[in-house]
């Protein structure tokens, strides 16, 4: 009984490190905050992705991350959930 107990609370533990884990706006991270956060990108990855944002401007969507070399769908998707753009505002529609 005891090591069922054990090994429930040690799965329970190991699973609510993605449940708990913090959200992360890749359009304002820095480059230690995008490596420390994003699993599977390191920090030349990391620094790819802020020198991306530099020359294009902000990402609109998470899955643009794709357009820069290091980062494909798959480390997308297994992060999907802790990734954001912040807010989106509609470009400007006024007419001049």
């Amino acid at each position: 009984m005891k090591t069922w107990i054990h090994s429930g609370c040690l799965l329970l533990a190991l699973s609510s490190g993605t449940a708990w884990a913090e959200v992360v706006n890749i359009n304002t991270a820095n480059a230690d905050e995008l490596a420390t956060a994003i699993s599977g990108v390191g920090p030349k990855t990391a620094q790819a992705i802020v020198q991306y944002r530099t020359l294009h401007g902000p990402f609109r969507s998470v899955d643009d991350l794709v357009q820069v070399k290091g980062v494909g769908p798959s480390t997308i998707d297994k992060n999907r959930a802790i990734l954001s753009v912040g807010e989106q505002f509609p470009r400007s529609t006024k007419q001049e």
